[in-house]
C-alpha cells in the first residue's frame, strides 16, 4: 500500500510537470503568434512546440493509468458483472504494461541513435537525445502504474477484492 501511494504521488508530480511543460509551449505560442503580428515571431516555436507536447504527452500517462482515467469503451462493460470488467481491465493493465516496455526498450535505443548521431532541430539546433530522457522517466513510471493495476485487476479478478 505505502509503494502504491509513493508511485501515486510520483506520477502526480510528474503529471503536473508535464502540465507545467504545455503550459510553457501555449505561452510560447502566443508569444510567437503576438511577435508575428508585430513582425518578431519566437525563432524555433514549431520544433520547441514538438518537443514540449511529447514530453507533456508522455508525462500524463502513468498518471491516467494510476487513476483509470484512460479512454475506455463503456458498451462492453454496461451489463458485465464486477469480475468480468476486472478481467477487462486487467487485459488492458497488461497492454499497458506490453505498450510501456516496448516503448521504453524502443526509446532508449532511440536517445542512443540520437546521442550518437548528433542530431539536432533544424531552426534552433538543440540537441535531441536529452529531450528523449523525461519520456524515458514517463514510461518507466507507467510501466509501474501498469504492473500496479495489473496486480489490482488480477485481485479483484480472482474475487479477492472489491472493485
Amino acid at each position: 500500500m505505502r509503494l502504491r501511494r509513493a508511485l501515486a504521488a510520483a506520477a502526480e508530480i510528474w503529471a503536473i510537470l508535464g502540465g507545467l511543460v504545455l503550459a510553457g509551449v501555449v505561452g510560447l505560442n502566443l508569444a510567437s503568434i503576438l511577435g508575428g503580428l508585430l513582425g518578431h515571431p519566437v525563432p524555433g516555436d514549431f520544433e520547441l512546440t514538438e518537443i514540449g507536447t511529447a514530453i507533456a504527452v508522455f508525462a500524463f500517462l502513468p498518471w491516467c493509468q494510476l487513476t483509470r482515467a484512460n479512454v475506455t469503451a463503456d458498451v462492453f462493460t454496461m451489463g458485465a458483472s464486477r469480475i468480468w470488467v476486472a478481467r477487462m481491465s486487467l487485459a488492458g493493465s497488461l497492454a499497458a504494461l506490453a505498450v510501456a516496455g516496448v516503448l521504453l526498450w524502443r526509446m532508449s535505443l532511440g536517445l542512443g541513435d540520437q546521442r550518437a548521431y548528433g542530431y539536432t532541430t533544424a531552426i534552433l539546433q538543440i540537441p535531441l537525445w536529452p529531450c528523449f530522457l523525461p519520456v524515458l522517466v514517463s514510461l518507466a513510471l507507467l510501466a509501474l502504474a501498469a504492473v500496479a493495476t495489473l496486480t489490482e485487476d488480477a485481485a479483484t479478478a480472482r474475487g479477492r477484492r472489491n472493485a
